[in-house]
């Protein structure tokens, strides 16, 4: 596709490519079928150092095992029934990762809708995007992006980007307090968005 995402950016700093990935429309074709939406919350996971990423310390197993590719990759893991896709930096020395908490829909909303079983709140969690989207583990963890199932292509532009603490890790220790979740400020397609949508939704 000629307007697919170069995604060269993702082999460098992970927080840097974290920030460079809100607005990329990510596009599913599942049975033929199109959905997408545009990236408006992320969060960063830096790996070996980081206690609140799967592979911290180097650990290796069957559940984290595709983490240990190179970038443009995908890792997709289950945490109570709920399919959670993360995209991968760097090389596979360095098991790092950007996990895709919230979407705004684009393309197929109606798919969405049937998917999820529901009107309203479809892509703002990890385990809902990706239940719009189609994404499973068992069919697409370790999967290549830009492969004609799921694809990135340049979206929209944030007005501006948000850093906060992620969200879930409350046991993680010091990873608990780093700023390593980056939202569309003022975007309502994120994890607890409270109060009124900005103008365009945060988009410029």
């Amino acid at each position: 596709m000629a307007d697919t995402l170069d995604i060269k950016f993702l082999a460098d700093d992970t927080l840097d490519a974290a920030r460079k990935l809100l607005g990329v429309e990510i596009i599913t074709c599942i049975d033929g079928v199109e959905t997408s939406g545009f990236i408006t919350e992320v969060e960063a996971y830096l790996g070996l150092d980081d206690r609140a990423a799967h592979t911290f310390g180097g650990k290796k197993n069957k559940k984290n095992s595709m983490m240990f590719n190179d970038y443009g990759h995908i890792y997709v893991y289950t945490m109570h029934g709920h399919h959670c896709m993360n995209i991968l930096t760097k090389e596979k020395a360095y098991p790092e990762g950007i996990l895709i908490r919230g979407i705004e829909p684009h393309v197929g909303r109606e798919t969405m809708i049937e998917r999820r079983g529901r009107e309203t709140g479809l892509t703002d969690g990890p385990g809902k995007l990706t239940k719009s989207l189609g994404i499973r583990r068992e069919l697409h963890n370790g999967m290549e992006l830009n492969n004609g199932i799921l694809t990135l292509k340049p979206g929209r532009v944030p007005l501006e980007i948000e850093e906060t603490k992620r969200i879930g890790i409350d046991n993680k220790k010091e990873a608990v307090d780093y700023p390593y979740r980056f939202i569309v400020k003022g975007n309502p397609h994120v994890s607890r968005f409270r109060g009124r949508p900005a103008d365009n939704n945060g988009w410029k």
